[in-house]
């Protein structure tokens, strides 16, 4: 009788060891598809270009990843991130865990650079995002790689860019971007015109572009305007 009763227990030993075994297997397999992001090398930047959005944040797992609020026109630069689940929720600091006023549910990949655009105005309901992937493949020797976005509502029926006089960039409409294009390394003056326009908008001066790197020009603000929220532009270094 008592050797039936030590089975017993060893079998239901076993049978707990057995359940234990399975259930540590389920749970790494979990961690080791979970990667952790900072080895995925992900880099994301958000650029506030709505004039009346006011300070904003990205959430993402519904928890807050910026330590500084995205203001208008300010580049903070990339960052990496620390999730890659969706979605990315954009919320106003001003209302602490208020609704999300734009997402996005992008898929990131690795060793990538991402930029999302925040443009339009809460005013007349018309914000919205343009998303970039800001890796691509490498330059010649001697050159570097330019391209535009056009995030200006002004911009809505195309922007034309000139680099040193000549056209790199042709009606490049809101809210779009071009192509990367090659450009000899060295000094440029960039001027924006409106389409179909020989009025220059905005010029960014004596701007160099080094061997190998990438860039992005982008537009934003309004040609209607004269305050802060006035047609201007900008250059983020990708690379």
């Amino acid at each position: 009788m008592s050797s039936k009763i030590k089975w017993k227990i060893s079998a239901c030993v076993l049978t707990f060891l057995a359940v234990f075994w399975f259930v540590s297997i389920l749970s790494s397999c979990g961690k080791g598809a979970n990667v952790s992001t900072a080895s995925l090398n992900i880099k994301y930047e958000v650029l506030n270009l709505s004039p009346d959005v006011l300070p904003i944040d990205l959430y993402i797992r519904f928890l807050k990843t910026n330590n500084t609020p995205f203001r208008y026109s300010v580049n903070q630069g990339y960052f990496v991130v620390p999730y890659t689940d969706t979605p990315y929720l954009i919320r106003s600091n001003r209302i602490n865990g208020g609704p999300a006023i734009l997402s996005r549910s992008d898929i990131l990949t690795r060793n990538a650079q991402y930029s999302l655009f925040i443009t339009g105005t809460v005013a007349d309901n018309s914000l919205k995002t343009i998303f970039t992937v800001d890796t691509a493949i490498l330059p010649k020797v001697g050159r570097g790689k330019v391209r535009f976005v056009d995030a200006s509502p002004s911009g809505i029926n195309g922007l034309d860019v000139y680099a040193n006089g000549t056209k790199a960039f042709s009606k490049i409409k809101y809210p779009t971007f071009s192509d990367f294009v090659e450009l000899p390394i060295g000094n440029y003056d960039f001027q924006v015109y409106a389409t179909g326009s020989s009025s220059v908008l905005t010029t960014l001066t004596n701007f160099q572009i080094d061997d190998g790197k990438l860039y992005t020009l982008y537009a934003y603000g309004y040609t209607t305007r004269p305050d802060s929220a006035a047609f201007n532009a900008a250059i983020i270094t990708n690379k």
